[in-house]
């Protein structure tokens, strides 16, 4: 099979899920396509929202504290900072071998047939969670993607939000982080961006090593910042910060 790497996914964590969910259907006009049993025992529930074929997920701890992987972050970061990106490829296996090799260790592998994943540590990552799964039978973006249910297809929305097409990723020397996440992705970094077919990576310079934006291609940024204002949102510019990140609006 020829190598291939997409965004797939981008997770984000939340203190409580019903409210943030809420919010981002109000303001960006998507649809939740599945919530997964499987995350349960991993103590969390989640919703997954499809933005054209890139899912945007959030998690959230079933009991407030440090019991689970994503509690520990909300109170690390303050709930700051996006929490896992997602990409589809040939082989995980391999795509993670590799990793190790970096001295990127490997935290989960999970297996729901046809779907496999392997998370690395975010430790090493640095930033956040990096994933690499495939499904067999399904090189198609448009085709089964286990974890976001049977249907996803049937709830993409293109009214008000047409594509998920940057993530800002901060550091305090972005370049090495650029040129970290592009070694471990297999997409070398050109200075401060790592280019992948269907999004960009782009690296700042910041107090820390997070997550801290997405950007969105939308229909009308008045009306979505507008939804923003209303739903009680900080607006500043094109951008308006919930859950633990910006979202930042291109027309």
């Amino acid at each position: 099979m020829a190598a291939y790497m997409r965004l797939r996914q981008i997770c984000l964590v939340a203190p409580q899920l019903a409210p943030v969910i809420a919010d981002i259907s109000a303001i960006m006009g998507l649809d939740v396509c599945y919530r997964d049993g499987n995350v349960a025992k991993y103590g969390l529930e989640n919703a997954l929202m499809p933005v054209d074929t890139i899912l945007l997920e959030v998690v959230a701890p079933f009991e407030p504290g440090p019991g689970t992987a994503a509690g520990r972050f909300i109170e690390k970061t303050g709930g700051r900072g996006g929490y896992m990106a997602i990409f589809c490829c040939e082989d995980p296996d391999a795509r993670g071998a590799r990793a190790n090799a970096m001295g990127v260790r490997t935290a989960n592998v999970i297996t729901h047939a046809p779907y496999h994943g392997v998370q690395l540590h975010p430790r090493d990552c640095r930033a956040a969670f990096i994933e690499f799964n495939h499904t067999d039978g399904s090189d198609d973006v448009l085709g089964p993607y286990p974890p976001a249910g049977p249907d996803w297809q049937k709830s993409i929305r293109k009214d008000t939000t047409l594509a998920l097409t940057e993530v800002e990723m901060q550091s305090e020397a972005p370049q090495a982080l650029a040129e970290h996440w592009g070694r471990i992705i297999g997409i070398p970094a050109d200075g401060t961006i790592v280019k992948l077919p269907n999004a960009t990576f782009r690296f700042v310079q910041g107090d820390a090593e997070i997550m801290t934006g997405l950007t969105f291609k939308v229909a009308d940024k008045a009306k979505v910042l507008d939804a923003a204002k209303a739903r009680g949102c900080t607006v500043s510019g094109d951008e308006f910060f919930l859950c633990g990140v910006k979202f930042r609006l291109t027309a």
